[in-house]
């Protein structure tokens, strides 16, 4: 299926092919995976409910999002420094490995940590609050470190390949806009960055496709200083970004160790808020 749906270019790179051949391997693909196209809205409605769900921890965050962080779809976490975006992806990392009736599912996660903020002392704190066992959880994370926005390209194929030996349910980005923003400054580099973050986008979603994972990818938020009404930060990477993710959280700070998440985009479900709180033992209401 992977191959029946890629470019002919894409896949002359890859395997390092004449463009003709890999058309040819493409609609060979096509025929033995029955790309047959079209399916009617019940049979889609059927497929959804294969659909799983990880909790955040919070009740209110997860009826914002409509039960929880669905498989299937990108759940894109963009605030300021500090607003709880990583903790809310060490959360569903431990919440992942619980059974499916205690919000999880049953599965593990890769996490690629662009930025190095991944802890794992913070695993072993959010996993004891629940009574798991910390060795247990950490034995299910499998993180690597990106060292540039090329790097972390292909950690998504490698990612792929760790999929096929572990239940990997969950793929965390942390961040993903940080590197592609230092590496292609100014407008010029503009269009070559756009196009870049739409192929890693469209590959991370096709990894939440094929293995029915939750696809958690971290942003940050640029100033606008021309905004002189409503919130002057807005995050990057522009369109493409948002419109390849499915689901958009804006995570700011409040009074009192409080967060709100407000979700700003979503395919069926409305605009609203929640308020939860970040404390030693995770993310609660």
């Amino acid at each position: 299926m992977a191959i029946a749906v890629t470019s002919p270019q894409m896949l002359a790179d890859a395997a390092e092919l004449g463009q003709s051949s890999a058309q040819k391997i493409i609609l060979a693909a096509q025929d033995a995976a029955d790309v047959g196209g079209f399916e009617t809205a019940d049979e889609v409605l059927e497929r959804r409910k294969l659909i799983g769900r990880i909790t955040s921890g919070s009740k209110a965050l997860d009826e914002l999002l409509g039960g929880g962080f669905e498989s299937q779809a990108i759940i894109e976490l963009y605030g300021e420094f500090g607003s709880g975006k990583t903790q809310i992806a060490h959360q569903l990392a431990v919440n992942v490995t619980r059974p499916e009736d205690e919000g999880g599912l049953e599965g593990e996660t890769v996490w690629i940590d662009t930025e190095n903020t991944f802890r794992p002392s913070r695993i072993s704190q959010m996993a004891s609050a629940l009574e798991l066992e910390p060795s247990k959880v950490l034995k299910t994370i499998h993180v690597a470190r990106a060292f540039n926005s090329h790097h972390q390209m292909l950690l998504v194929d490698e990612a792929l390949k760790e999929a096929e030996k572990f239940p990997i349910k969950l793929l965390v980005v942390d961040s993903m806009t940080g590197h592609f923003r230092a590496e292609y400054i100014g407008r010029g580099a503009l269009a070559e960055r756009q196009q870049l973050l739409n192929k890693h986008m469209h590959a991370l979603l096709r990894f939440g496709d094929v293995h029915n994972a939750v696809i958690c990818v971290t942003n940050q938020v640029l100033a606008k200083p021309d905004a002189f009404f409503g919130d002057p930060t807005r995050p990057i990477g522009g369109h493409i970004v948002g419109h390849t993710a499915t689901f958009r959280v804006y995570l700011r700070k409040s009074k009192g160790g409080k967060r709100i998440a407000r979700l700003t985009d979503s395919p069926n479900l409305p605009e609203g808020e929640a308020v939860f709180i970040v404390t030693g033992d995770g993310i609660i209401d």
